[in-house]
């Protein structure tokens, strides 16, 4: 049931950007429409990200299976994919934020990659 929401959400998601960013012009369409646009571009790379991890995790778990003998790789499941890509999604977002008020070095770039390990290291406690 997860699949199909996000699937339909992604789609959906990515059909209204794709709308939105053709019709109106950033300085027409005001700070909501600019809301609109980010939380439009987070659900669009949440879906893209979910099905990237679970398809590259079922793609290690089945190339590894040649090379263990003991223990085989265990693939993501839809679901932990989904929760890590909760935060990975939020990169993209975050970066074009930071470039929309300034630009971007190699300080904030280091922050932005902190935040997402740091939040893949507490998904990956609580899940656990």
């Amino acid at each position: 049931m997860l699949e199909k929401i996000v699937a339909i959400t992604t789609i959906i998601s990515l059909c209204l950007l794709a709308v939105l960013l053709t019709v109106t012009a950033p300085t027409t369409v005001g700070p909501f429409g600019i809301l609109i646009v980010f939380i439009l571009g987070y659900t669009s790379s949440l879906g893209v990200m979910t099905y990237f991890l679970y398809a590259v995790s079922r793609i290690v778990a089945h190339l590894g299976s040649a090379f263990t003998v003991k223990k085989p790789i265990a693939p993501l499941s839809f679901k932990k994919a989904y929760y890590y890509s909760t935060v990975i999604a939020a990169v993209p977002i975050m970066l074009i934020g930071l470039q929309s008020v300034g630009s971007i070095g190699l300080y904030e770039f280091g922050l932005v990659l902190l935040f997402a390990v740091i939040g893949c290291v507490y998904i990956t406690k609580r899940i656990r």
